[in-house]
């Protein structure tokens, strides 16, 4: 009698979540005969989040249609608490896995949590050390480290920061982060999809990447990162922005308003995956406040400004790709004309290691799961030098 298979409920609700989790489920793919993945979808950001599922092909198996659009944090949390217990009720999966820091991996890691069905997190010990940067990210990965039962830590740092916090050594794994598996799998595009792309002048300027979307730089401090995009295009005639702008409503009234009709700075909608991977890897340097893109830039050897006080990515300013620069606008101009100005220091902000991992994340992930489960994989997956 052949064995059931190990249902693997994979939950999405963020285009990040998609992109990320898409390396471990093209894995979970390749043994049919021991793994089920289920992949359920609260759309908490629907049109994103389609993005990023269709950059990999990816179809959910269930769209709990629960958007964040119009709702506090406090009514989708909760929505999605209950519709996911439903769906873990009907589905009884042997294994949820999260990823990330999403409000849609709260109310996942709780619903499984209430039901006692174990936990995997993607993405898990990233620390900034203030609760209220990035909000309400920084908790959200705490409160699911709580209940996860496996681990998997993107770097040596992230495992450190579980330790500190009293989890157990034996439940935590260090498999690189699955960004750069994802980055590595999709390949470069001849030409955009989005034609508004086809128009920068990427043989003459120098272009720079510009992405901002957290809360916490909102208002004001988005205000002066737009002050500090417009002055740089009077101080440097030979420099460009791309500036895809976020749908949150707060971030395109400031945006519009203070960067519409600004010569050599264009402002896209938010760009499907493949395009946004083209952009970058075309920039001079990115200026962002994304912990995705942190993460990127060093697989796509780019340096990034990163206009926000603290990080829970360190990694990326220790290897040198990163520097925090916070939202003033004085101080971002000082540090995007050091890059536009000094070779020497851009060539030093390209160079280092990439301390996210080697692209074989999603493989340890999946290695580590049928190795806690006892769970047969034909053929054996290659054991991978540790990350550390």
């Amino acid at each position: 009698m052949t064995p059931p298979r190990f249902c693997v409920c994979v939950v999405l609700g963020t285009r990040p979540e998609a992109i990320k989790v898409a390396p471990v489920l093209r894995v979970l793919e390749r043994f049919p005969d021991t793994f089920d993945p289920v992949v359920i979808t609260t759309s908490q950001h629907r049109e994103m989040l389609a993005q990023g599922l269709a950059a990999f092909a990816i179809q959910p198996d269930v769209d709990l249609g629960l958007t964040h659009a119009n709702r506090t944090l406090a009514e989708f949390t909760s929505s999605a608490l209950v519709a996911l217990t439903a769906s873990f009720a009907e589905r009884r999966p042997d294994l949820l896995l999260v990823q990330g820091d999403t409000s849609t991996v709260v109310s996942a890691v709780l619903a499984a949590f209430y039901q006692n069905i174990p936990v995997g997190h993607i993405e898990a010990g990233l620390r900034s050390g203030d609760m209220r940067r990035p909000f309400p990210e920084e908790a959200n990965r705490r409160i699911a480290s709580i209940v996860t039962d496996l681990h998997f830590a993107p770097t040596e740092r992230a495992r450190q920061n579980l330790l500190r916090e009293g989890l157990p050594a034996k439940d935590i794994f260090v498999t690189g982060n699955t960004v750069v598996d994802a980055v590595q799998a999709l390949p470069r595009v001849a030409r955009f999809q989005n034609p508004v792309l086809e128009q920068i002048g990427w043989g003459t300027n120098r272009v720079l990447l510009t992405t901002v979307h957290r809360r916490e730089n909102l208002g004001e401090e988005l205000s002066g990162i737009c002050d500090a995009l417009r002055r740089l295009t009077l101080q440097f005639p030979d420099v460009e922005i791309v500036f895809p702008v976020h749908l949150n409503p707060a971030v395109r009234r400031i945006v519009f308003r203070d960067l519409t009709d600004v010569p050599r700075i264009t402002l896209v909608e938010p760009l499907d995956y493949p395009d946004l991977l083209e952009v970058q890897r075309r920039s001079f340097f990115v200026i962002t406040d994304s912990g995705g893109i942190q993460e990127e830039a060093p697989t796509l050897r780019k340096p990034i400004l990163i206009v926000r006080t603290v990080t829970e990515r360190p990694e990326v300013v220790e290897a040198g790709f990163g520097r925090l620069v916070g939202t003033d606008p004085d101080t971002i101009i000082q540090a995007a004309t050091h890059l536009l100005t000094d070779s020497t220091a851009y060539l030093a902000a390209t160079n280092g290691e990439n301390p996210f991992g080697d692209g074989r994340a999603a493989e340890r992930i999946v290695d580590t799961i049928a190795d806690r489960y006892h769970l047969v994989l034909d053929p054996p997956i290659p054991r991978q030098r540790a990350i550390v």
